[in-house]
């Protein structure tokens, strides 16, 4: 059968379908060149890949008892600089807007551990975004500290001003 044939045939044929059937074809054929592509594909990434050399890696000792505890004796504040981390407070709660009353501070200390604890209880007012920002900034600028408890109060619920009352601890050694 020569070329001239071969047209004549597909374009009877393409008038039998019209252009809905034609449409249709060209989709199914599409649709099978790429199914078959992807089966191709998929079988080229089941090979196995040659094996990678060897490369060792060894992970750090997890640490001792010992150093765990000297980790955690280095993260602590020293007592004797518990003066200056109230005044960052207070600096961080002014730069933060807020207007902080005088605190209630009370020293406890752990004999077993030698651990002090020098609670911090402040009232302030302010904003209520205001208050949380300075608790984050606090937190992060003393790592050594927590915050145990904050409590919220307004007046009206149409008040801009929140008072709160907030209660930090920070953690403290005796010694540098």
């Amino acid at each position: 059968m020569n070329a001239a044939a071969l047209m004549l045939r597909l374009r009877l044929a393409a008038m039998r379908l019209g252009i809905a059937g034609c449409v249709a074809l060209a989709l199914l054929l599409a649709g099978a060149s790429l199914l078959s592509w992807s089966l191709k594909a998929r079988q080229e990434a089941a090979q196995p890949l040659p094996p990678a050399p060897a490369q060792l890696v060894q992970a750090a000792p997890p640490p001792t008892a010992n150093e765990n505890l000297a980790h955690f004796y280095a993260s602590l504040g020293e007592k004797r600089h518990a003066e200056q981390q109230v005044k960052q407070l207070f600096d961080i709660a002014a730069k933060t807007g807020l207007a902080l009353d005088q605190g209630e501070y009370k020293f406890s200390l752990d004999k077993a551990s030698g651990v002090s604890a020098y609670q911090v209880t402040l009232p302030v007012k302010g904003a209520y975004q205001n208050i949380w920002q300075f608790s984050m900034q606090a937190l992060s600028a003393i790592p050594f500290a927590a915050l145990d408890d904050i409590a919220f109060r307004r007046e009206t619920i149409t008040e801009p001003v929140v008072e709160a009352r907030m209660r930090f601890t920070l953690y403290l050694k005796e010694k540098p």
